[in-house]
């Protein structure tokens, strides 16, 4: 599977989840989209002023462009997941992918794409009110998903800030992430024992 970062860069949060992953057997992909750049320095907080001005320094084409270099040598099959901005990543690739066994989206929401085939498990898991995945585009991504035929579930967690899967965050919510990692568990369970 592959997990794409936040606008913050590739930071502790994803590689901890890539190493929660792998010890329930499976193989993560964590790509660098920003190259070794990140929202702030070692040791402080980023801020979502940090997040976006470095994301838009980059730039979206080559943010993208990276993502599908990274994953070029993958089997299609392989899982797309992604944490806030890495939802819009998979988003863009998820077209291309449509063979990818199972998607998890961690923060926000994206449209899921015609052709995923009847009964594909998707997840989408944001904080209850999170303004970065307001009643439009959950709307829009449970539209999608009925379109799409696709096995979509849309996990809200109440109280919980917009990253709260992040300990180095204000947002943290220890019982959102568990409960999260839970969900995603159980995915990653029924891809595994999908018939090929």
């Amino acid at each position: 599977m592959v997990l794409f970062h936040s606008m913050f860069g590739l930071r502790q949060v994803e590689l901890l989840a890539a190493d929660r992953l792998r010890a329930a057997g499976h193989r993560v992909v964590t790509p660098d989209l920003f190259a070794g750049a990140a929202a702030a320095e070692q040791g402080s907080a980023p801020t979502l002023e940090d997040g976006f001005a470095l994301m838009a320094r980059i730039g979206w084409e080559t943010i993208v462009a990276r993502a599908r270099a990274a994953v070029r040598d993958l089997p299609p099959s392989s899982v797309l997941g992604g944490f806030s901005m890495g939802v819009g990543v998979v988003g863009s690739l998820w077209p291309e992918r449509l063979a990818a066994s199972g998607v998890f989206l961690l923060h926000a929401t994206t449209p899921v794409p015609g052709g995923v085939g009847a009964g594909k498990p998707v997840q989408a898991h944001v904080a209850d009110g999170d303004r970065f995945a307001p009643p439009d585009q959950l709307a829009a991504f449970r539209a999608s998903a009925v379109d799409a035929g696709a096995e979509a579930t849309l996990h809200t967690y109440p109280g919980a800030g917009h990253f709260y899967s992040d300990p180095s965050l204000p947002d943290y919510d220890a019982i959102a992430t568990d409960r999260t990692w839970r969900h995603v568990h159980a995915l990653l369970d029924e891809v595994r024992h999908m018939p090929l």
